[in-house]
Formats: structure tokens, C-alpha cells, sequence
């Protein structure tokens, strides 16, 4: 799998070098509401709806794990680096920043109980507890060095989705700890998540105790799901998840593997992107886009606010406009640092973009 992600790495880096750091206001109705799902006002055929929407979390609250041991160090983990797997001592883990493009791994570190540990942030880390850290990603999501070094962190974990690796590999060379973790952008990555950010902290027991309690939520959150979407194949939500960069011109699909397919399968939709074999992160084309035909189109906020919102969108790509999506405007978008973020909040992620797929606010 690692070997195959690793152009789309790339391609993501690029495309977050290219994204605004600062956060737009949603230009598109909210949805908000605290009932369980199958009590909300749920459309009786979501392929018809017309409207936009945006997803909201409930709570961006990390709730940690009680109960656990300290951790136990020094320990030697593997580190899946990018070029091979390697052996890594962590000595200590007094300093930590996790590193990802998605904010998975800060989340899980607060998951784990280690969030008084936590010395930096990467931009898509940005529930509550951590918004009083030091932002040491730069450029969307390209590491600063010297923020980072300032820090004096003793251990620094990452998925290798932040870069320039070469800069990783250096803070290593300076003597601090740098543990790569190795996880699929799935419902099933997010429990093993949790165990390899603690194992490279010392912190078994802890991490086996997340796992346990986010994979229950996540099955539990997916059922709920299911219980409301429809589940006749004819009228289940043909669903696509569009990268937006309006200021660069930017405009990519994400297909198989990138995250987008689990999190749209989970929603009870279908992937179409993977239906017409896109994987990965790729250009969008006209051809694919009118040959996949979405009902739904799932996006960023700040994306979405980069072309302008919904009609400016439309109109700078008419052949978005020919979809069902585009005749009804039937966009969802979620925040950046949240829609593709497999971590503690899955379960929270999934239960907000339920709300605006199938009760949004009418």
C-alpha cells in the first residue's frame, strides 16, 4: 500500500502548498442538530434533493482514554519510513508533535491522554485542546524546521503525508526521535492508528484501549448510518469527493485508496468515482466527471470558498454542471481539517456529514 500511496502523497503536498491558511466562512446553509439520526427530519429521496449544504461537527472535543499505565520507555519500534522500514529508539517522549496531513495523528495523541506531551501542531490539527499550540507547518502543509527545532521536541511522529521528508529525516539526524506509522485512510486504519502512535510512545496499553473504543463507535456510527440510507441499490447516493484550489486552478477527484472511498462507503453511498476505476488523486476531467455522474458532491470549505462558492463553481466548470450534483447544487462540504481525518473523530465526522446528506436544513 505504501509504495502505491506515495504519488498521491506527492500530489497532495503540492496541492496544500497551494491552499490558503486561512480559514473562510461556509458560504452554504449549516446543519446542527443533536438527535440521534433516525429521529431527524430525513429526506424521503435523497438522489432529488436540491440545495447545498455544510457539515458541522457537533463537538471537535479529543476525549481521552482513562485508565491506562504511563507510558513505559525507552522502546524500540519499527518506523515505516518511506524508502524501507527501520528500527527507531524512543528514549523519551516528553516533547511530542504528530505530523500528518489530515490531523489524525495530533488527534490521537490527545486520544491516548498525551496531550499535555504535545509541544506543536501541524494546520489540520484543530479541535479545541489544541488550538493554543505553535503551528510549525508552513505553506499549507510544509514543515518548518526551525519551528520545529525550537520546540525541542524528543519525539516527532508522522505518516509522511507532511514534508519535505528530506527535513524529517534531518531533525532525525539532529538526534530526535522520528517514528513513521503506516495506515490506511480507512475505517479499518484507525484502530491500528491508535496502536502505532503508542506503541512508538511507550503507550501499549493505552493505544490497545483506543483502538477498542474507536473501532466500537466507528461500527456502532456506521450502522446508525445505514439504518437511514436508502438501501435499495437504484436509490442509494452516487456520491464523489472533489479537491477545490480555486486560486491555482486546482481541481482533482479522489478515487480507491485515498480515503474518500471509505469515508463515502461509510455514508452509506456509492463511490462512483471508484465505479469508473479512479484511483488515487487525479486531475479532474470533463470525460470522468460527466461519464461518473454524481448525485452528491462532497468538498472542503475552504475549497469551496477558493472558486467562489457553488454558482461560481458551476459556471467555471460547466461540465460539473451537467451532473445530477450540479443541476440540483447538491454539494456537502466539511471543514478541511475534518471531512478526510481518520482518527478520534471518525465516528464525529461521520455522524455530522450523515446530518447534512440526509436531513440537511430545509
Amino acid at each position: 500500500m505504501r509504495t502505491r500511496l506515495i504519488p498521491a502523497v506527492a500530489v497532495i503536498l503540492l496541492l496544500s502548498a497551494c491552499a490558503a491558511t486561512t480559514t473562510s466562512t461556509p458560504t452554504v446553509p449549516t446543519v446542527s442538530d443533536a438527535r440521534p439520526l433516525a429521529e431527524l427530519d430525513l429526506l424521503d429521496a435523497p438522489r432529488d434533493y436540491v440545495g447545498a449544504s455544510t457539515a458541522v461537527l457537533g463537538s471537535a472535543s479529543i476525549e481521552p482514554v482513562t485508565g491506562a499505565a504511563v507510558p513505559v520507555l525507552p522502546t524500540t519500534v519499527t518506523s515505516h519510513d518511506l524508502d524501507g522500514d527501520t528500527e527507531v529508539t524512543v528514549k523519551t517522549a516528553d516533547a511530542i508533535i504528530g505530523l500528518d496531513i489530515s490531523g489524525s495523528i495530533g488527534a490521537t495523541l490527545f486520544g491516548l491522554g498525551l496531550g499535555d506531551r504535545v509541544v506543536g501542531r501541524d494546520v489540520s490539527t484543530t479541535f479545541a485542546e489544541a488550538e493554543g499550540l505553535p503551528v510549525i507547518t508552513s505553506g499549507g502543509h510544509t514543515i518548518n524546521s526551525e519551528a520545529v527545532i525550537a520546540l525541542r521536541p524528543d519525539l516527532v511522529i508522522t505518516d509522511g503525508t507532511v514534508g519535505p521528508i528530506d527535513v524529517l529525516l534531518q531533525l532525525r539526524d539532529a538526534g530526535i526521535a522520528v517514528v513513521f506509522v503506516d495506515t490506511d485512510p480507512s475505517v479499518e486504519g484507525v484502530g491500528e492508528l491508535a496502536r502505532q502512535v503508542a506503541a512508538a510512545t511507550g503507550s501499549t496499553e493505552a493505544g490497545e484501549l483506543l483502538a477498542t473504543r474507536l473501532e466500537g463507535e466507528i461500527t456502532a456510527k456506521v450502522a446508525e448510518i445505514a439504518a437511514i440510507a436508502p438501501s435499495a441499490p437504484e436509490d442509494k447516493l452516487r456520491i464523489i469527493f472533489l479537491y477545490l484550489r480555486g486560486s491555482a486552478g486546482i481541481y482533482y477527484l479522489f478515487g480507491e485508496e485515498s480515503g474518500a472511498d471509505a469515508l463515502i462507503e461509510s455514508l452509506g453511498g456509492i463511490d462512483v468515482a471508484g465505479e469508473i476505476g479512479w484511483d488515487g488523486m487525479k486531475p479532474m476531467t470533463d470525460e470522468a466527471l460527466i461519464t461518473a455522474n454524481p448525485d452528491l458532491i462532497l468538498v472542503m470549505t475552504d475549497g469551496l470558498s477558493s472558486v467562489g462558492g457553488v454558482d461560481a463553481l458551476l459556471e467555471a466548470k460547466p461540465a460539473i454542471a451537467l451532473t445530477r450534483a450540479g443541476e440540483n447544487k447538491r454539494f456537502v462540504d466539511m471543514a478541511d481539517g475534518e471531512i478526510l481525518s481518520f482518527g478520534p473523530r471518525t465516528a464525529a465526522v461521520f455522524d455530522s456529514l450523515a446530518r447534512a446528506i440526509y436531513a440537511p436544513a430545509r
